[in-house]
C-alpha cells in the first residue's frame, strides 16, 4: 500500500532529516545524521532513481544531511557547494555562481509571487499487515525474502512510474514533456510510533526533473497523484507474488469493512496476530467511528469514497502519538517476539511459517497459473463501470491489477497481463467519451474517458448482523454483482450446445486469437495459442470456471455480502426484516401511548385551574347583563 504526503515548506527537510531519517525518533540536537543512525542501529537513507546520473550521484549511494538541505531544502544540486566553490574560484560571481546550482526555478521566485513551493512528496510504500506479523516472528530467512520483495516491488513502482507516468511541466502547464528519470531519497524504517512492527519505507520524490536538453523543470504532480491507486496496486500485485512464490504461501481476503473491497491477506496467518501488531489501527478506527457519526448528524448521509479518506487522516491525526526513541533492529525482533510468545504461546508463534505453507499448499492444490483474460475483461469492465460510471485507463488497470491479486492468489503472472486486460476492457466494453477538438493538441491516451454500456444493478438492502441494522448495499458490492452476472451469461452462452446446422460459434475464451495477437505468455493464459487444442470448447470452458471457482476461497463466495444469501430478498432476511420492523412499530406505538398519558395527565392538571378562571371573569358581565333588564 502507498500513502503520499506533500514536503511544502523550505524547512520541511529538517523535519525528515531530525525524525524521518532517524527512525521516525527525536535526534539528538548537535549530533550528525550518520553518527545518530549508527548509534541507534539505523539503516542510512539511500538514492534511487534514473535521474540520479544527471546529478553525479549512483543508486544506492547514503544519503547526507547536506544534500539533503541543498536539494530539498533550497532547491539546488546536491553537490552545490563544490560546484559553487569552483565556479567562484574561476572568477564568477557569487550570484551567478549560486544561481548555476539552482535546478530549475528558484525558490525565491516562487515565494515572490506570494506562491508555496512544492518541494518533494513523500511515497510511503508498506505491506499487508500479514505480511508485516510473518516478517516480524518469522525466521532469518523469511525476513530476507520479504525484505527483498519489498526493495523490489519499490524498485520496479518507481520504474512504472518513470516509464508511463512521470512528465515536466512548465509555462504554467502549457508545456509538457516526459521525463522518464526520478530522484528519489529512501528511508526505511521498522516500526511505528507505538513501538510495534510496521515495515515501511519513505520514498522522497524530488519535485524536479531534467528535460532532454539538460534543463530542469518541476513535475506534473497532478499526473503523480491520479496513478497512485495504479502504483498501489501494481506494488501490491509485485510484493505478494515474490514472496508468495518463494515461500510457496498463498493469498485470502479478509474483510475490514463491510461492503467495501477486501485485503488479500497471507493465508494461515492468524487475525489475532494482526490485531496485535495493528494496535493503533484500531484506536484510529475508535475515533473514526465518532467522528463518522457526527459527520451523519450533520450531513445526514454516510460519508462518501473522498470524504471517508478525509475523516481516516483526521483521525490518524487525532491519534499520532509523540516521537519515539529509536531502536535497533535485533532489539526490536527480540521485543517483538517475547510481546507475542506471552500474548499467544510459543506453538503460535514458532509455527506461524509453517501454518501459513500449509495453509498456502492447500490453494495452491486447487488453483493454477492461469487467467482466463476474456473474463477477466468483463470483471474489469464491469466493476469500473459500475463504481464509477465515468474512469480513465489508470481506473482499469489498477482493477487489472486487482483481479491478477485475487483470482491467482499469490501465483507467478506473465509481465504486462495487467496491461494486456487493461486494453482489452477499453477496447471491447467500452466506449470513448473524449472528443478531440480541431485546433488543439490531442489528449494523450490516459487522458481519455470511457463509459461503458452495462447495465447496473439496482441497490438494495443487506441485512445486519450482530443486532446491526440493515444497510444499503455499496458500489463495490453492485459491482461484483454485475460482473458475476456478465460472466455467468458468458459461461452459459459458451456451454450451450450449438443448434444442430450451425457450426459452433468461436469465442473470445475459447478459441484461438488470430496469429500476431499474442495474449500473454504460456502457461498464465487460457484463450491464447498454446492451450490445449484436444479439448472442444465446451471442455475448456468448463475448465475455466472450474479454475476461477477454485480461485475464489469458500468464504469468499459464501461469506461476502455479493452472495444472494445475505440479500435482504433471501426469506431469512425478510424474516429478520419484519421482526425488525414489528419491534419498531411496538416501540413507536409505546412512545405515543406514553405521550397520549402525559398530555392528558397535564391537560386534568389545567383543568380546574381553567374553569376557575373562567368563573371569575364571567362574574361581571352577568352583572352588567342583569343590570339593564332591572
Amino acid at each position: 500500500m502507498i500513502s503520499v504526503a506533500k514536503v511544502q515548506r523550505r524547512n520541511a527537510w529538517r523535519y525528515y532529516m531530525r525524525g524521518v531519517a532517524f527512525g521516525d525518533g527525536r535526534r539528538p540536537v548537535g549530533q550528525s545524521l550518520k553518527d545518530a543512525q549508527e548509534m541507534a542501529g539505523l539503516p542510512p537513507g539511500v538514492w534511487r532513481g534514473r535521474g540520479l546520473s544527471a546529478l553525479g550521484l549512483t543508486d544506492g549511494q547514503g544519503v547526507t544531511e547536506r544534500q539533503m538541505k541543498l536539494l530539498f531544502g533550497e532547491g539546488r544540486h546536491p553537490d552545490a557547494d563544490r560546484m559553487e566553490r569552483e565556479l567562484l574560484d574561476d572568477g564568477v560571481d557569487p550570484a551567478t555562481a549560486r544561481r548555476a546550482t539552482v535546478l530549475g526555478q528558484p525558490i525565491e521566485e516562487i515565494e515572490h509571487r506570494k506562491q508555496t513551493p512544492l518541494l518533494a512528496l513523500d511515497f510511503v510504500f508498506r505491506p499487508q499487515a500479514s505480511l508485516v506479523v510473518l516478517w516480524a516472528l518469522g525466521d532469518d530467512r523469511t525476513r530476507r525474502v520479504i525484505e527483498r520483495a519489498h526493495e523490489r516491488a519499490i524498485a520496479t513502482t518507481l520504474r512504472w512510474l518513470e516509464d508511463e507516468v512521470t512528465e515536466t511541466r512548465w509555462a504554467s502547464g502549457r508545456g509538457r514533456a516526459k521525463a522518464p528519470a526520478l530522484v528519489v531519497a529512501a528511508f526505511r524504517h521498522y516500526d511505528n510510533r507505538n513501538g510495534f512492527p510496521l515495515l515501511h519505507e519513505h520514498c522522497l520524490i524530488a519535485n524536479r526533473a531534467q528535460r532532454p536538453d539538460s534543463s530542469w523543470y518541476a513535475l506534473d504532480t497532478a499526473r503523480l497523484y491520479k496513478n497512485i491507486v495504479a502504483a498501489d496496486t501494481l506494488y501490491t500485485l509485485q510484493m505478494t507474488t515474490e514472496v508468495c512464490e518463494e515461500l510457496g504461501l498463498a493469498t485470502v481476503p479478509r474483510e475490514v469493512t463491510p461492503g467495501l473491497r477486501p485485503v488479500m491477506e497471507i493465508a494461515g496467518v492468524d487475525q489475532e496476530l494482526i490485531d496485535w501488531s495493528s494496535t493503533r489501527r484500531r484506536r484510529i478506527e475508535d475515533v473514526l467511528e465518532g467522528i463518522t457519526d457526527d459527520y451523519v448528524k450533520k450531513h445526514g448521509r454516510l460519508p462518501g469514497e473522498r470524504a471517508r479518506h478525509g475523516l481516516a487522516w483526521w483521525a490518524a491525526q487525532e491519534t499520532r502519538p509523540d516521537k519515539k526513541t529509536p531502536r535497533p533492529l535485533d532489539q526490536l525482533l527480540a521485543w517483538w517476539r517475547v510481546s507475542a510468545l506471552l500474548k499467544f504461546g510459543q506453538r503460535m508463534v514458532d509455527e506461524l511459517l509453517q501454518r501459513c505453507q500449509a495453509a498456502g499448499a492447500a490453494i495452491r492444490a486447487r488453483v493454477g497459473p492461469w487467467v482466463d483474460t476474456a473474463l477477466a475483461t468483463v470483471d474489469v469492465a464491469a466493476v469500473v463501470f459500475t463504481v464509477r460510471g465515468v474512469f480513465y485507463r489508470r481506473h482499469v488497470l489498477a482493477e487489472a491489477r486487482r483481479h491478477l491479486l485475487e483470482t491467482l492468489r499469490g501465483r507467478a503472472y506473465a509481465p504486462g497481463i495487467d496491461t494486456y486486460i487493461a486494453d482489452r476492457a477499453l477496447e471491447r466494453y467500452s466506449r470513448q467519451l473524449t472528443v478531440p477538438q480541431k485546433g488543439r493538441r490531442a489528449p494523450a491516451p490516459d487522458q481519455l474517458s470511457y463509459t461503458a454500456e452495462f447495465t447496473s444493478p439496482s441497490r438494495w438492502w443487506i441485512a445486519g448482523t450482530d443486532g446491526k441494522p440493515p444497510r444499503e448495499s455499496t458500489r463495490y458490492e453492485r459491482a461484483k454483482v454485475a460482473s458475476h452476472a456478465l460472466q455467468n451469461a458468458i459461461r452459459t452462452a459458451l456451454t450451450a450446445p450449438p443448434a444442430r446446422d450451425e457450426a459452433p460459434a468461436a469465442t473470445a475464451s475459447a478459441a484461438p486469437p488470430p496469429a500476431g495477437d499474442h495474449d500473454q505468455a504460456a502457461p498464465h493464459g487460457v484463450d491464447h495459442p498454446g492451450g490445449d487444442a484436444a479439448q472442444s470448447p465446451a471442455q475448456r470452458v468448463a475448465a475455466i470456471h472450474a479454475h476461477q471457482q477454485a480461485a475464489m476461497p469458500q468464504e469468499y463466495l459464501e461469506g461476502r455480502t455479493t452472495d444472494p444469501e445475505t440479500w435482504i430478498t433471501s426469506p431469512q432476511n425478510l424474516a429478520h426484516l419484519a421482526a425488525l420492523t414489528r419491534a419498531a412499530e411496538a416501540r413507536g406505538r409505546t412512545v405515543e401511548e406514553q405521550a397520549d398519558q402525559t398530555k392528558q395527565a397535564h391537560q386534568a392538571k389545567q383543568a380546574p385551574a381553567a374553569d376557575a378562571q373562567q368563573h371569575h371573569t364571567a362574574q361581571p358581565d352577568q352583572s352588567r347583563a342583569v343590570g339593564p333588564d332591572l
